[in-house]
């Protein structure tokens, strides 16, 4: 029998017909709402999930009692149930190490553009309002030699770390749950408890996984402990930043700008002030946006998909259900 998977997110046309080459599917790669009935109704016989950038709850498996695998095109799991997956013996898959560099790369875009005001003054010149040179009102603050502290140190976080250690000799300090000795000798990263790094460095770059333990990790106190000339950047989840914290810190010069690619809302409401903010770069969320990268991620997710619905493991599981080989 020819196993049943549900799409519903736009895939690349390629991919999308390598999985009916094998797989019945029924795509719903643009679909806005998971309680649409055609949508529920696929669910009934599907055996894989293959999408991204929608909660799924237990009452969405509840309708899929067939369902073996989900494979997500991301690398963050937090719409997922994990425990209650990995109970019902459900393969989640993602698709970490493909969007690392991209990620990085965004990152330290942000790094540049905050300390340089670039979008601030790019504005300048889109106004007209460029009529002399531009004096010390205008002034940026260096990059290269400065303090960077990293809030996570896994891969995207060590890929934006040698980003600013080899390129721009920054001082590398990091907070992570384990240490990093490779990164360590690598770079001459030092780790720090989260308080002393907030304290250190010139510039915070966010990038721990949102979970229960780092849901807004960074609030009033811990903004409160960075200097007045320290730069916030978070490419993690918007979650992990208190925005009412972070706003209150902007507003008051407790801290001197914010680069965000992430935030409690998305897309982020056009009356919040963080849209608007001459002190905060704010990107709607492109990451890992990349006509390379997000192709190679598409092709990360149907190659997990493919690999659990035949009974092998996957390249990149995310939990360890018992029907599959270790």
């Amino acid at each position: 029998m020819q196993k049943r998977i549900v799409v519903y997110r736009p895939l690349p046309e390629d991919l999308l017909a390598e999985l009916k080459r094998d797989f019945h599917v029924e795509d719903f790669g643009h679909l806005d709402d998971l309680d649409d009935p055609a949508f529920r109704a696929a669910l009934s016989e599907a055996h894989g999930l293959l999408g991204a950038g929608q909660k799924i709850t237990a009452e969405i498996l509840d309708a899929a009692p067939q369902l073996e695998t989900i494979s997500s095109v991301s690398v963050g799991v937090d719409a997922y149930p994990v425990e209650e997956l990995t109970r019902r013996d459900i393969q989640l898959c993602h698709t970490p190490d493909v969007l690392t560099e991209t990620t990085a790369d965004t990152g330290f875009l942000l790094i540049m553009a905050t300390a340089r005001r670039a979008m601030e003054l790019a504005d300048l010149i889109r106004r007209g309002d460029w009529q002399a040179s531009i004096g010390e009102a205008h002034y940026g603050s260096d990059v290269h030699g400065k303090t960077l502290g990293m809030v996570g140190m896994g891969r995207i976080g060590a890929a934006i770390a040698r980003r600013g250690a080899l390129g721009f000799g920054m001082r590398i300090l990091y907070s992570n749950a384990s240490p990093k000795p490779a990164l360590e000798e690598e770079l001459g990263a030092r780790r720090r408890e989260l308080d002393e790094l907030l304290a250190e460095a010139d510039f915070v770059c966010v990038t721990v996984p949102l979970s229960a333990e780092t849901e807004r990790l960074i609030g009033q106190r811990e903004l409160g402990l960075m200097r007045d000339s320290a730069i916030l950047i978070n490419i993690a989840r918007g979650k992990v930043v208190d925005e009412t914290a972070l706003i209150e810190a902007l507003n008051a010069g407790r801290i001197r700008a914010a680069g965000l690619d992430v935030f409690e809302r998305e897309p982020l409401p056009a009356d919040s002030p963080l849209s608007h903010m001459a002190n905060v770069v704010a990107l709607p969320h492109i990451g890992s946006a990349t006509h390379e990268t997000r192709h190679a991620m598409a092709r990360r997710a149907v190659d997990n998909l493919r690999l659990a619905l035949s009974g092998e493991r996957p390249i990149s599981p995310f939990n360890d259900p018992a029907r599959l080989p270790a």
